[in-house]
């Protein structure tokens, strides 16, 4: 069976009631170890970053991060040298709004973005970091993973995208996103 997906921020007793006798595991850079490891921040090392042969990132968002361009800054190579999972994210607050993400020579909009450069990214950590832990989940039965947000479609803009959705997607299919 699949594992399920839900909001790290709901309750214990909230998961008990609607997953009973589920295994619960954080996925997010809050979870514990091993699980942890499923974070996108989490520094795997030799990551392949899109668009740059030759280049390798810390994490997957050292990636994410590191190719975002502001109105305000470019690229940011320097995220992917990142290893402590703090100081990754850069924010419209700062940088002013979004404008793509570096893909080669190229600017990418965001959809685009996910499809050629997050979920590629992901993926190479699910089948190069993260394999016998992919294994483990595949044997455990009835398991919930908790994520920030539970969005898993790739189109869907407005919401963030759930990691722990594609780690659901290849523990039951073997795909990454939609």
């Amino acid at each position: 069976m699949a594992p399920w997906v839900a909001g790290r921020r709901r309750g214990a007793k909230s998961l008990e009631a609607e997953f009973p006798g589920a295994v619960i595991l954080d996925v997010t850079s809050k979870g514990p170890e091993p699980w942890v490891r499923f974070s996108p921040f989490w520094p795997h090392g030799g990551v392949p970053v899109p668009g740059m042969p030759g280049v390798f990132s810390e994490s997957v968002e050292g990636v994410w991060q590191g190719l975002k361009v502001f109105e305000g800054a470019d690229a940011d190579p320097g995220r992917f040298r990142i290893t402590s999972m703090r100081g990754i994210k850069r924010t419209v607050r700062k940088y002013g709004p979004v404008l793509g993400h570096r893909l080669g020579d190229e600017l990418v909009p965001y959809e685009r973005a996910r499809r050629e450069i997050y979920l590629p990214t992901y993926r190479w950590v699910l089948e190069h970091r993260l394999g016998a832990l992919v294994e483990r989940l595949r044997g455990m039965g009835d398991v919930v993973l908790l994520d920030y947000t539970v969005n898993g479609d790739v189109g869907e803009l407005r919401v963030p995208l759930s990691h722990a959705q594609l780690v659901r997607s290849w523990v039951s299919s073997g795909v990454v996103g939609r």
